[in-house]
């Protein structure tokens, strides 16, 4: 008999794949039958899919002032889910064009976005901010910036983007997610990271 707490499933079969919405994203619902733990096929199960571009996360560090750079924009999927839904984030940005490094897509929307030239990157992780209904996946980085010149207002005009850019010393940042007020999963993901990892990375790039 197989055991079912060490069985490794790994076989999915896709019925049927139907578009159901097409925009700047897409919606897609799929008839699928997946391998269960306990072996064997399971029943046919019908899933919509939020399908978009895989997105790339970086938070601008400068490692003399011991300082990152967050930014402030307006996001619709927080609207009456909390008071203010002007959120702090990090720079962002989608790959949207076929076989993009996530890393240019990194220094193109740090230009953009916070006005900052990146002088390397340092990967922290890449994950799937909710494999259960979205087929996003992100791709985390730590960049190495002169926070010296950054603030101000960025975004480009053409796509709607209002972007205002901070400084925050880094531990004022860390307190901000302890006290809830950076909500943002990728830039809690990013700030705890630094926050295990500051030394060593201030060590690598002072």
């Amino acid at each position: 008999m197989t055991d079912a707490t060490h069985s490794v499933p790994s076989k999915v079969e896709i019925d049927k794949r139907e578009n159901c919405f097409t925009g700047f994203y897409k919606v897609d619902r799929l008839y699928l039958r997946h391998e269960l733990f306990a072996g064997g096929m399971g029943r046919q199960v019908s899933r919509e899919l939020f399908v978009r571009h895989d997105a790339v996360c970086v938070l601008p560090y400068d490692p003399a002032a011991d300082a990152v750079v967050l930014i402030e924009q307006f996001r619709v999927g927080a609207m009456k889910k909390v008071a203010n839904p002007w959120l702090i984030e990090m720079v962002a940005g989608l790959i949207d064009k076929p076989g993009e490094p996530p890393e240019e897509v990194a220094h193109r929307e740090a230009e953009e976005e916070a006005g900052l030239a990146l002088k390397r990157l340092w990967p922290i992780t890449s994950y799937f901010p909710s494999p259960g209904g979205s087929d996003e996946y992100v791709h985390l980085y730590l960049g190495q910036c002169d926070s010296s010149q950054a603030g101000g207002l960025h975004g480009l005009e053409e796509e709607g983007e209002d972007i205002r850019v901070k400084v925050w010393p880094f531990e004022d940042a860390l307190q901000a997610v302890r006290d809830g007020k950076i909500i943002n999963a990728a830039a809690i993901i990013a700030i705890q990271w630094l926050a295990l990892n500051r030394d060593e990375v201030r060590g690598m790039w002072k």
